[in-house]
């Protein structure tokens, strides 16, 4: 029983601290919010001599730098413009923007480090054309906008979309200066959720490794007429007085007598020391 106890303990310890420490850090990040309730950062400034910047795979990128992005009812917002003003967002199939920029001089975003400070983005150098692409004449985008985007992540999930940012007349030499924005209801609900239950279960698990065992009690069964046997076997009249102490009055006294005399009248003590060997045993 203490085992299984201590067992017990040690799972509910192994749940709850982790669950305490996310809702924790959840918490601690939930101060940072904006008012809205958002969490907003700025890229660091994307300058090319290309037409367009291109994420091949939104959903892949998200999946390796902000996973977070993918869950619940998440939806992401950005804001581009450069030295011209506003530029065009659009969300497109991936193999319909392959095709339609395959001759266009684009620049392809390798990764974005979500870090403290504006958000660092690796590009890739531009690729060589000499093609004229304008975004707005195309009947293939998803979402589309000029200076800001806006869509729910987890809605177009699965699909292998591509993003694409440039002018809206297509000109080339880019020096774009982005700001991205997520928004997640669910946060602060999952913080107080970890935070709950992680304190609940250590809780729990203090309770069980430290609450002390009940002592066993020992049950005899036996038939009738083996009851005086028994209570003969264990020093006790009836089973009724098992485990009674008898009091000092009642204990009798024993004494040590002499059990009788010497040849010359002296008495012999009841415990004598062991006789000695006679002398026929030493032959």
């Amino acid at each position: 029983m203490r085992f299984a106890r201590t067992i017990a303990g040690m799972v509910l310890l192994a749940l709850g601290v982790p669950a305490l420490l996310a809702g924790a850090g959840l918490w601690l990040a939930a101060g940072h919010a904006d008012p809205d309730g958002g969490f907003g950062a700025r890229f660091e400034p994307v300058r090319t001599p290309a037409r367009a910047v291109l994420v091949t795979d939104v959903d892949a990128l998200l999946r390796t730098d902000l996973p977070v992005a993918r869950t619940g009812q998440a939806r992401l917002h950005l804001t581009a413009r450069d030295d011209h003003g506003p530029v065009f967002l659009g969300l497109a199939p991936a193999d319909e923007v392959r095709r339609w920029l395959a001759d266009v001089p684009h620049s392809t975003v390798r990764r974005v480090a979500v870090t403290r400070g504006p958000l660092p983005v690796d590009l890739d150098p531009a690729t060589a054309g000499d093609g004229v692409a304008v975004p707005l004449a195309q009947p293939f985008w998803v979402r589309e906008g000029i200076g800001s985007l806006e869509w729910s992540p987890p809605e177009l999930g699965g699909r292998s979309l591509s993003l694409v940012v440039m002018r809206v007349d297509g000109a080339d030499g880019l020096d774009l200066r982005m700001r991205g924005e997520l928004r997640a209801g669910w946060f602060p609900g999952l913080a107080w959720a970890l935070l709950t239950g992680g304190t609940l279960l250590v809780v729990l698990a203090v309770v069980v490794l430290l609450r002390p065992l009940r002592p066993r009690e020992v049950v005899f069964v036996v038939e009738p007429d083996q009851v005086p046997v028994l209570a003969g076997r264990l020093g006790v009249t009836s089973l009724s007085g098992l485990g009674r102490q008898p009091g000092p009055a009642s204990r009798p006294e024993r004494h040590l007598v002499a059990v009788g005399s010497g040849a010359h009248g002296r008495t012999r003590a009841a415990i004598a020391p062991p006789p000695g060997r006679c002398p026929d045993d030493q032959d």
